[in-house]
């Protein structure tokens, strides 16, 4: 169960690093929710500095997966107790 939980974790914040690495550079980006309601963010929600900040978030959250998984590598398996049928 405790490898369970290691691996779910391991996938979920390589996924959100991987959408955080390229959702700013798409079309997406450009034409959300926020910018189509609050045009005064416009400026700064298009600013490549904040662009790449958001990048760089999600090439962390790759990192920290690459990490989990070798922790993960690491982790010995749970004794497993044979049952006698």
């Amino acid at each position: 169960m405790r490898h369970l939980r290691h691996v779910l974790w391991l996938i979920i914040v390589f996924e959100i690093g991987a959408v955080l690495l390229f959702l700013p550079w798409l079309e997406l980006w450009e034409s959300n929710y926020f910018l189509g309601h609050y045009p005064v963010l416009r400026p700064f929600l298009l600013h490549p500095s904040l662009r790449g900040a958001v990048t760089g978030l999600g090439a962390l959250d790759i990192l920290l997966a690459v990490d989990s998984l070798k922790m993960l590598m690491r982790m010995k398996p749970a004794p497993t107790e044979a049952h006698n049928v």
